[in-house]
């Protein structure tokens, strides 16, 4: 009855995989390479700079050396022009005893000694009037000495002026004047300033020769150590590339190298490793204590491993095992590595490789529980399952399903055939028919069996060739369906008393509709109306006042007997009350007349800017005698100087109606407080009493025309019902809004606001006066 499936219920285990020894490889692994030392990156920065720094030093001494030897090559040349002037004067009196009389100054002057006139001296004699007679060498000089020195005070002063610098016809020179005894008058020794300072130019020039060799020298030192230093860097950034290349792969293949060294027990770990378990760099080594602190104590044995490796018992490694990260959880890790020898240190070092392994542990044992809870859910349907795969081997199948054939547990063992299960089972189909062929190659037919009960199996072929198949018990389905077909006579009946009543409410509508069109001419004729009503009531209200006026005059002429003596004291009462009436009609009409030009849309507004303390004042003083009258406390709070916007014959109707309404309602010993302040957008006012209050209900009627049904009004309170109607109106012609705050016992809060003249709603003022 059911088709065959292929296996796919098995379980994955989820348990620690063992050690496992790979072989070694062929090829020896290399040892990771220690990381560059951090004092050749700050020597390519320090030697330019002390190589800079060394020259300016030998500059600055330079600088310093040669100009102090130029400031002392004067003082110093004219020192040894003094003491060599000395020396002549004294060759030339030696001369001078030795020499026959008559001798020629020439000769004379020919026995100063030679250095006299080394270092482009030359030396001139003078008779007693100043001429000079002799100079050596000769043609140096001819004429007064005076001339030659250029005036200067030296041929006056002679040795008492010392050696001096003097300015010559040809430039600057060095001087020295000594006086002669006998035929002489003078020996005067003159240097120029440029042979003076021949010795120090040739030793600045030596200087600066020598400065700039040993610059070039230092500048090609250190274009070869700039050079050298380059190539190191690139050769370090190269290395540095590999290195972020694979550590770019160990963290995108999530792995981790390490290295231990088995001797020493020093372990080291790559940047990869560390971001594996979350935790920051180090650049020293890790202890065995610290890893072994790391591993979870379910993981195997490492000093055991340690000593195997030691030992030489095993060369390679391949160990599944858990280690915590920096956050505390578990991280799954297979090391995979080998053991090798150190080319320096011949020490044996364990050099591996680390891979992340927890997605893939996560994956089997979401696979285990995956598969249990299909078990579970095999077994808990209500319907016989079972699967076979592409050879007709039994795969899986539930309680329900042995119950139905009367198998054992042996008789449905994973991987039994389909002749070796149903070779068990008992007949118990007896009557089958196919609903319908399913997509795929599978089929879905109802069976009824021996008990009376009806299943509807579906079979349907799986994606690699086997089959599964679902009876679900349909007895009750069965059952149903009878009644259904039963109940759909019954409602073929039902349908057609529905159609007959389909056509009463199409009938019905097409009525509804008609009134529809009825009720909106009528409530077009009764706004119409309303219209009328509120332009007759304007017309009435101006012909009833004018007799009014008259009545009202005349009574008030009884009353006061302006031609004579009325008579009887009983008519002037008569006068007062005809007065009376008239003024309280007048006000009642006037009220009407108001109310019906606000509806109308006549009235036209003159709002302007004013200070309205006045008009609560002057609102204060109309009432008062009123509020004393009944014995009402009336009261004023207001900062002083307030202003508003509006027309001011309209905001007195305001407060005059909201005043009159709260003396109305208020009883006697009661109080009624008015308060006016200014606002950053207008002006509010507000109106409060201690009357009887409003409800809900009663306060939506009071904003209605000729409404007044509050139960607490007695009869000297009645009215036609249009003061706050009016106050509303006015108050929202002006562009602001009126609210009313009350409570059944608990009096009345009527506040209204009126906006500045810079908002808005002084524009629909205007637009509304000029209408």
């Amino acid at each position: 009855m059911f088709a065959a499936s292929r296996n796919a219920g098995g379980q994955r285990p989820a348990a620690t995989p063992p050690v496992v020894d790979a072989p070694a490889p062929r090829k020896p692994a290399r040892v990771p390479s220690p990381k560059p030392s951090r004092v050749e990156p700050t020597l390519r920065r320090v030697v330019p700079i002390a190589a800079v720094l060394f020259l300016l030093l030998l500059l600055s001494l330079a600088i310093d050396a040669t100009l102090g030897t130029y400031y002392q090559v004067e003082p110093e040349a004219l020192a040894e022009l003094e003491t060599i002037g000395q020396l002549a004067a004294d060759d030339i009196h030696a001369a001078l005893r030795r020499a026959e009389p008559g001798a020629p100054p020439s000769v004379v002057l020919g026995s100063a000694r030679r250095h006299v006139f080394a270092r482009g001296r030359s030396v001139m004699l003078t008779d007693r009037e100043g001429q000079i007679v002799a100079a050596s060498p000769e043609g140096a000089a001819h004429g007064a000495l005076a001339a030659r020195l250029g005036g200067a005070p030296l041929a006056v002063l002679g040795e008492k002026a010392g050696a001096m610098r003097i300015s010559g016809p040809n430039g600057d020179l060095l001087a020295s004047v000594r006086n002669l005894e006998g035929p002489f008058g003078q020996i005067a020794v003159v240097q120029p300033l440029e042979q003076a300072f021949a010795e120090w130019r040739a030793s600045a020039l030596r200087t600066v020769l020598l400065l700039l060799a040993t610059s070039g020298m230092l500048g090609l030192l250190g274009f070869a150590f700039y050079t050298q230093a380059r190539r190191a860097a690139q050769a370090e950034a190269e290395r540095a590339r590999i290195r972020a290349r694979m550590d770019a792969a160990l963290d995108r293949g999530r792995c981790g190298l390490w290295d231990w060294n088995l001797a020493t027990g020093r372990i080291h770990w790559s940047e990869s490793m560390y971001d594996l378990l979350s935790m920051p760099s180090r650049e020293e080594f890790l202890s065995f204590g610290e890893i072994r602190a790391l591993l979870h104590p379910e993981d195997g044995d490492l000093v055991g491993i340690a000593e195997d490796l030691t030992a030489g018992r095993l060369e390679t490694v391949d160990h599944a095992f858990r280690m915590r990260n920096a956050n505390g959880a578990f991280v799954w890790l297979r090391a995979r590595a080998q053991v090798i020898r150190d080319a320096a240190d011949g020490q044996p070092h364990l050099v591996g490789i680390a891979i992340d392994i927890s997605e893939e542990k996560r994956l089997a044992e979401r696979s285990a529980a995956s598969d249990r809870r299909l078990r579970d859910a095999v077994e808990t349907i209500s319907a016989a399952f079972v699967l076979w795969d592409e050879h007709n081997r039994l795969v899986l199948c539930n309680s329900k399903f042995q119950r139905l054939h009367g198998l054992s547990d042996a008789c449905v063992a994973a991987g039994a055939t389909y002749a070796q299960v149903m070779a068990h089972s008992q007949p118990v189909v007896q009557e089958s028919e196919t609903v319908h062929d399913a997509d795929g190659g599978g089929r879905v037919y109802e069976a009824r069996l021996a008990d009376g009960r009806w299943l509807q199996i579906n079979e349907r072929r799986t994606k690699d060739g086997g089959y599964v198949s679902v009876g679900a018990d349909i007895s009750d389905l069965k059952r149903h369906e009878q009644g259904l077909l039963e109940g759909e006579r019954k409602l073929m009946a039902t349908i057609a008393d529905l159609r007959k009543s389909r056509q009463t409410l199409e009938l019905q509508a097409q009525q509804l509709a008609e009134l529809a069109e009825r009720y909106l001419e009528q409530k077009a004729a009764a706004e119409s109306a309303n219209r009328a009503k509120s332009h007759f009531l304007a017309n009435m209200s101006h012909e009833l006042r004018t007799p009014l006026t008259h009545i009202i005059g005349f009574a008030e002429m009884m009353e006061n007997q302006i031609f004579g003596d009325i008579g009887h004291a009983r008519y002037l009462g008569y006068a007062g009350d005809i007065r009376k009436s008239g003024e309280y009609l007048r006000a009642v009409i006037g009220d009407v007349l108001e109310m019906s030009r606000l509806e109308a849309g006549v009235v036209a507004l003159a709002a302007r800017e004013f200070d309205f303390a006045p008009a609560l004042d002057r609102a204060i003083e109309a009432f008062s005698a009123c509020a004393e009258a009944k014995q009402v406390t009336l009261s004023l709070e207001s900062s002083g100087s307030e202003t508003a916007y509006a027309d001011t014959e309209a905001f007195d109707k305001i407060l005059d109606t909201l005043l009159k309404n709260a003396l109305k309602f208020t009883p006697q010993g009661g109080r009624v407080t008015l308060r006016g302040r200014c606002e950053a957008a207008g002006c509010e006012i507000v109106v409060e009493d201690s009357g009887c209050g409003m409800s809900a209900q009663e306060i939506e009627q009071a904003c209605h025309p000729f409404e007044q049904t509050s139960p607490l009004m007695e009869d000297g309170m009645k009215g036609p019902g249009l003061g706050l109607s009016i106050a509303r109106s006015l108050v929202e012609l002006h562009g602001g809004r009126l609210q009313i705050e009350s409570a059944p016992g608990q009096g009345a809060r009527v506040r209204f606001a009126l906006p500045g003249p810079r908002h808005a709603s002084a524009e629909k003022i205007a637009l509304t006066t000029a209408a």
